[in-house]
């Protein structure tokens, strides 16, 4: 029997939850002492679990690093209940879901989402992982290849191998110090040579560590609270509970040996950073007091008088960033982070000086109130006012709070400072001081000045230890600029009021169309909060002619940003989006947030397009930056090179990286001033606003924006002509024709090689995009399962949709670490080659049940008005304007019959077939570059050997755009 029922109060206490929220919560606690969160959500069209292990990487045995992570991975294969191996993950893809898993320090978390009709199976199958796992011997081999491919994969991450790094310089006999994720040699090479059978050591680590006790379980359903509770007693009681004690690991991982030190590291990619980290109290045990939340709020500020302000005016940084880093009950880390400039790096003293110089200051000013209770409000009114998210995220983060807050802050965590005490402030802040500093400078100018490298990832580094003298030389040698604390913030919304729309259009309406632009609305029906979303692309002819025109847009959109950014930034602490950004035809602004203060921050962006200079010092960061990022293109992962290389072949007026490096490396201050008028004078401005806006308002908007930019006496934007409206174009490809483009990996050091083998398919079309969306449905997990979990090609490995502005296809993406790209291509087509048979001899019923998965899936609400506006976004942008899409395509799903796939698969997509269109995209890792002249050789005929990308592009028909057809008027 589990204990007393619970509406949303436990043993007294009622869970905060938020005014916005009409969910029903309970608390419950079974006879084995799993302590679990159950949620009603009638709405819900997703249903959602989370198990979260108070055990994690800290509780490896010593010699096997990565076992708590190994373990993560094992649960998922089978259980005695269901011994098919990842039928689970094979139930839950083929249902609509998702699931996943990650292993932290001092927790395992265990996750899945599936459509709400297929939840009782599916929690079952979950639950199974904690009762009786199978971790049978003949997987284990397979998962240590896995779990070895994933470490591949992060050995040219910079963030990883700086994180292992600060870990490294620690006590060694603190779990700190450990390497948590596991590779082939701690899991299988050194422990084989000790005498040592993994698999015996799993499945002890299991029995010692997985107990109900220290187990919290959130179960997200659509049921009522009674009948997930008589699911979740039925199904998770059996767990053992072995009355386990959470481990504790106390103690700090830095001793004075690991303190006041400079460490100087060489990163993989270009650019300088500065890390400044310093043992504090964790903020966990003063959340509400939130000290750690209050001084990153004022360390990280980035309006006037701020330190990154400070940084930013002297040219020295791009970007800064504070707040308590990685913590534990027992430590806690404050770190601040810094990008810099090159000229910051030759400053890096004077840096570090003014740090120490903002910290002084709010030692001096003390804890102010005001600026507490600001924070306060912001939190309070994000916490209130929260959108709603998908199911499994949501839940995730709860299961994680349970270990940690009391029940009645499980869904607040630490978001939620209300307690001003500016002692435990002050105490944190006075921990920040020279004398236990540790910083960390990442340079590539440190190539060959190192004497050390981290074991684990290789990293070069050097270590010297500083005293606080030389520090208080830095902070003396620091320039002199007026540091002082932020100013209220205006931006703070009050009216939370919503507006009654008298028109209840559930699809965008076109509102108003004029030469200079075309405004779509869509008020607010469903979700009944105080936001809008505001979305203006600014369709600019120029702007994509060429690679020179592409790259000053470019910077255009970043000095726009870059002007905004210390009066915009109060926009962004108070709950107020705002980007601009390049788009397919020109650059578009976004702002998304409380309705109440938006329009002050639309005008004042719109002034500054409006009044637009270049101030040549703020341009030269702006290309550094810029060219920082093309340089670091080449350090991208395998896989994401395939994937670029496959847009570059496919999507006309796109230029390669390589050419817009070279245009950058020219340019100069000026080109941008002569250059953004011409890009202004001929615009169209294609307008979506949503939400709490009534269309009054959302005219009123678009005819000021007009106003300003076209119909001043010397305007500044003038109409397209009729020719002028661009389209987006996509490449058609060959009916029965293969095309291949081999190319190396631009990183030589990166051992891991990729694929993508693309198949396109049709033009958007409702009947043709169900079968094809279907197909990846029962495809996807097959792919996984097979290429993956029994083949071992790499970690990576993908089934995924593609949509080129309306044009569909299907991409299967691998990297791998042990197999050549044209060995992935082969096992990608004999995968083809065996689906063939699966999908005959799919049962009517299965047929059925997978149309129902796709047909719940597409019904699936919105949860947002972010959501829904990208949704009709997409519509918009793409031409298509298909704002039925949903209905439509599930009432064709539902006329869909067995054959109608069968005849698709064997026209589009199965090898051989008539009318299929393949694009294999092969980049070659360093140990398999000697396998690209014989691949090259063996490619199938008919085939093209595509050599020269922008020159094939140029020489091939496109498909239609759906932009600038049929286009409704009013």
């Amino acid at each position: 029997m589990a204990v007393e029922k619970f509406n949303t109060r436990v043993q007294g206490v009622e869970i905060l939850k938020p005014r916005t929220d009409s969910r029903d919560y309970r608390m419950i606690v079974l006879k084995n002492l799993l302590q679990v969160l159950l949620i009603s959500d009638p709405d819900t069209d997703k249903c959602a679990a989370s198990m979260s292990v108070s055990v994690g990487s800290f509780s490896d045995p010593q010699g096997l690093e990565g076992l708590a992570h190994f373990l993560e991975h094992m649960l998922f294969y089978a259980s005695e209940k269901y011994p098919e191996e990842d039928s689970y993950s094979k139930y839950i893809t083929e249902h609509g879901g998702s699931t996943n898993a990650y292993t932290a320090s001092e927790e395992t978390n265990y996750h899945f989402d599936v459509n709400a009709d297929c939840f009782v199976e599916a929690l079952d199958r979950f639950a199974q992982f904690f009762i009786k796992p199978l971790m049978s011997a003949d997987a284990t081999m397979r998962e240590i290849k896995a779990v070895d491919s994933e470490n591949q994969k992060n050995l040219l991450s910079d963030g990883w191998r700086m994180r292992q790094l600060q870990k490294h310089l620690s006590k060694e006999d603190h779990p700190y110090h450990k390497f948590s994720t596991g590779n082939m040699d701690t899991l299988h090479v050194r422990p084989q040579a000790k005498g040592v059978d993994t698999r015996s050591e799993l499945i002890k680590f299991y029995e010692e560590h997985y107990s109900a006790n220290i187990m919290h379980l959130v179960v997200y359903g659509k049921e009522s609270l009674d009948k997930i509770q008589d699911l979740v007693e039925g199904m998770f009681q059996e767990i053992q509970n072995t009355n386990k004690v959470v481990p504790r690991f106390p103690g700090q991982p830095c001793t004075d040996d690991h303190l006041q030190i400079l460490v100087k590291a060489v990163p993989i990619k270009q650019g300088h950073k500065l890390g400044v980290s310093w043992p504090v109290t964790p903020s966990i045990h003063h959340y509400e007091e939130g000290p750690s939340k209050y001084l990153g709020h004022l360390i990280g500020h980035e309006g006037e008088g701020s330190l990154f302000h400070a940084l930013k005016i002297l040219g020295w940084a791009t970007g800064l960033s504070a707040g308590e880093g990685e913590w534990t009950l027992d430590y806690s880390f404050f770190k601040v982070s810094i990008d810099l400039t090159d000229a910051g790096h030759e400053h890096m003293q004077e840096i570090l000086g003014l740090l120490f110089n903002y910290i002084q200051l709010l030692q001096k000013t003390g804890v102010c109130q005001w600026i507490f209770d600001e924070l306060s409000a912001i939190c309070e009114t994000k916490f209130h006012y929260q959108d709603k998210t998908p199911p499994m995220s949501y839940i995730v983060d709860i299961a994680s709070n349970m270990q940690i807050y009391p029940a009645k802050d499980w869904l607040v965590g630490s978001s939620l400072p209300t307690k001003f005490n500016p002692a435990t402030v002050q105490k944190v802040v006075d921990e920040l001081s020279p004398s236990n500093v540790r910083i960390l400078w990442e340079s590539q100018k440190f190539e060959g000045q190192t004497d050390k490298a981290e074991p684990w990832y290789n990293t070069a580094y050097s270590l010297e230890k500083i005293t606080t003298s030389t520090i208080q030389e830095w902070v003396l040698s620091a320039p002199d600029v007026n540091l002082h604390l932020p100013a209220p913030n205006v931006f703070i919304p009050t009216d939370f009021s919503l507006k009654d729309a008298k028109e209840k259009e559930t699809i965008p309406v076109l509102l108003r169309k004029s030469p200079f632009s075309r405004l779509w609305y869509k008020p607010d029906t469903m979700f009944s909060k105080p936001k809008a979303y505001v979305k203006m692309d600014f369709n600019c002819p120029l702007a994509v002619s060429s690679p020179d025109a592409a790259v000053l847009t470019d910077i255009f959109t970043r000095l726009l940003m870059d002007y905004l950014n210390e009066y915009a930034y109060y926009a962004q602490v108070a709950g107020l989006y705002y980007g601009v950004s390049l788009s397919d035809n020109g650059f578009e602004l976004t702002l998304l947030g409380y309705d109440h203060k938006l329009r002050i921050l639309l005008e004042t962006v719109v002034a500054k397009i409006a009044n637009f200079e270049v101030k040549p010092d703020r341009f030269a960061v702006i290309k550094e930056t810029v060219t920082k990022e093309y340089q670091n293109y080449k350090f991208r992962q395998p896989y994401h090179q395939a994937m670029y290389y496959c847009s570059l072949i496919l999507q006309d007026q796109t230029w390669p990286w390589t050419e817009e490096l070279d245009v950058l490396s020219h340019m100069e201050a000026e080109d941008v001033a002569k250059f953004v008028p011409m890009l202004l004078s001929r615009t169209f401005i294609e307008c979506y606003i949503a939400g709490n806006v009534e269309n009054k308002e959302a005219e009123s908007m678009v005819n000021h924006i007009e106003d300003v930019l076209f119909n001043e006496p010397k305007p500044i934007c003038r109409p397209l002509f009729p020719s002028q409206h661009l389209t987006n174009r996509v490449v058609k490809l060959e009916n029965g024709m293969k095309y291949f483009y081999h190319q190396d990996g631009s990183n030589p050091s990166d051992e891991n090689s990729a694929l993508v083998h693309y198949i396109q398919v049709h033009r958007d079309d409702f009947a043709m995009n169900i079968k094809l969306q279907l197909f990846g449905l029962v495809a996807k997990q097959a792919t996984f399962h097979q290429l993956r979990t029994v083949e071992q090609l790499g970690y990576i490995t993908a089934l995924a949709q593609r949509n080129d502005s309306g044009i569909y296809g299907v991409q299967f993406i691998i990297q791998s670490s042990v197999k050549g790209p044209g060995h992935i291509d082969s096992r990608v087509e004999s995968l083809l080659k065996n689906f063939e048979s699966k999908l005959y001899e799919m049962t009517d019923e299965d047929f059925k049940s997978n149309v129902t998965a796709l047909i719940d899936m597409k019904l699936e609400k919105h949860k947002n008005l972010k959501e829904e506006s990208r949704f009709y976004w997409r519509e918009i942008q793409s031409g298509t304007l298909k704002f039925n899409r949903k209905e439509a395509e599930v009432a064709a799903l539902k006329q869909l019959q067995k054959q109608e796939l069968i005849d698709f698969f064997n026209e589009y997509i199965k090898v051989g077939a008539e009318k299929k269109k393949s694009l294999s995209i092969r980049v070659y890792g360093s140990q398999h570059l000697k396998e690209m002249a014989s691949d090259k050789n063996e490619v199938p005929s008919p085939s093209v050997e595509i050599e020269d990308i922008v020159g094939f592009r140029k020489s091939q028909p496109l498909h239609g755009s759906f932009r600038g057809c049929g286009q409704p008027k009013l």
